[in-house]
């Protein structure tokens, strides 16, 4: 497989991610929408389901969609990122580029399919909200540490019982992330995505929304790292536990 379909396999893929995704925040964050105040257990399911679009729609290059899974395999030892794609640098690099302007070009259609209600709204943060993650507690050690766990569970469960997000199966991974975000999303709002919350909130920034204020740049990182790290232990210990097992028995 070419890296070229690589490419444009991750960005509709993740572009579909992100279009849903933030489109169910825009939802219920925004004022007079049909779903306005419809709470987090819908973001969590709206979610849920634009990662299961979004594994479909990349199932060709194994829909990582998310820089923490393509660094969790790297990581975890395998020779391939998906059938006839080859773990190099150079396609490293590939899913990381598409992730990224997959996430981006997403989050630009949802503002364009809720135009008219971001203008209406007059919360700044609701309108960030919709875009990328913040803190309940802005703790940063701790957003960090959360961001980590969730991460590690989306990863380590991944790749110990399919390998990749396509090999595990759209549905089952779309249920893992509403159980992620039921369970642990709480704190941070569960990026557990550095593509999911980075592109985004750089769609924020240059999109011209009407009183949009800041795009929180200073909270930036921790989605951005805390997936990372998650993503990079979560790689290591599925590549670990059959070790250990296989010396226990």
């Amino acid at each position: 497989m070419s890296l070229g379909i690589v490419f444009l396999s991750e960005v509709f893929g993740t572009g579909m991610l992100t279009l849903l995704g933030c489109g169910v925040v825009a939802n219920v964050a925004l004022r007079g929408t049909k779903g306005n105040n419809g709470g987090f257990l819908m973001v969590t399911w709206g979610w849920g389901i634009a990662v299961f679009a979004g594994v479909f729609v990349a199932a060709k290059s194994g829909a990582h969609l998310n820089p923490a899974v393509t660094l969790g395999l790297l990581l975890n030892g395998k020779a391939e990122y998906a059938p006839g794609v080859a773990i190099d640098f150079a396609s490293t690099l590939t899913y990381f580029a598409g992730e990224m302007v997959g996430a981006f070009l997403g989050a630009v259609v949802c503002w364009l399919a809720y135009k008219q209600h971001f203008d209406d709204e007059p919360e700044p943060a609701g309108k960030l909200g919709v875009f990328s993650t913040g803190p309940a507690i802005r703790s940063t050690p701790w957003n960090v540490i959360t961001e980590v766990i969730g991460t590690f569970v989306l990863v380590f469960v991944i790749l110990t019982l399919g390998g990749t997000p396509s090999g595990l199966g759209p549905l089952a991974v779309a249920l893992l992330v509403v159980g992620i975000g039921v369970s642990l999303g709480g704190p941070t709002g569960y990026a557990i995505n550095p593509a999911r919350d980075l592109g985004p909130r750089i769609a924020h920034f240059v999109l011209p929304i009407k009183g949009k204020g800041s795009s929180d740049w200073a909270y930036s990182w921790v989605p951005v790292v805390g997936p990372l790290v998650g993503g990079a232990l979560g790689g290591l210990m599925a590549r670990l536990v059959p070790i250990i097992v296989t010396a226990a028995s």
